[in-house]
């Protein structure tokens, strides 16, 4: 799984794998470990709880909550992508991305994308 915090929004893209274990299993975790020793950690889980897109972050960790409904969905379809958008404390609202992390077009050294969803633009030349 891989994250990307830019400003108010977070998207995470998962592999196929992953959005296997995110059907099957309901939750998909993972961490960056730093010196000291210090651990980041992000999950996204489907809940049958949660009506929206939600995220909290709490002792060095990210979670983001699905709705169970659209990650079934979501897992089962050609669909791309959840969107979401979280009202902050300050009025300020959160956005929330979960995708298929599709291959890249061109290949790239110390890549493996064997696990990646084909890309919908296989024919273009770019990624």
């Amino acid at each position: 799984m891989k994250i990307r915090i830019k400003d108010n929004s977070i998207r995470l893209r998962l592999t196929r794998g992953e959005v296997d274990l995110m059907r099957d299993n309901g939750v998909v975790r993972a961490s960056t470990v730093f010196p000291g020793p210090r651990k980041f950690s992000y999950s996204v889980e489907s809940s049958p709880a949660s009506v929206t897109a939600a995220a909290f972050y709490s002792e060095n960790e990210i979670s983001v909550r699905l709705p169970e409904t659209v990650v079934l969905a979501w897992a089962t379809t050609e669909q791309v992508s959840i969107e979401g958008e979280q009202v902050l404390d300050d009025g300020d609202k959160l956005k929330i991305l979960v995708e298929k992390d599709f291959a890249c077009l061109a290949p790239r050294d110390g890549e493996d994308e064997a696990d990646m969803f084909a890309h919908p633009d296989k024919d273009s030349k770019t990624c």
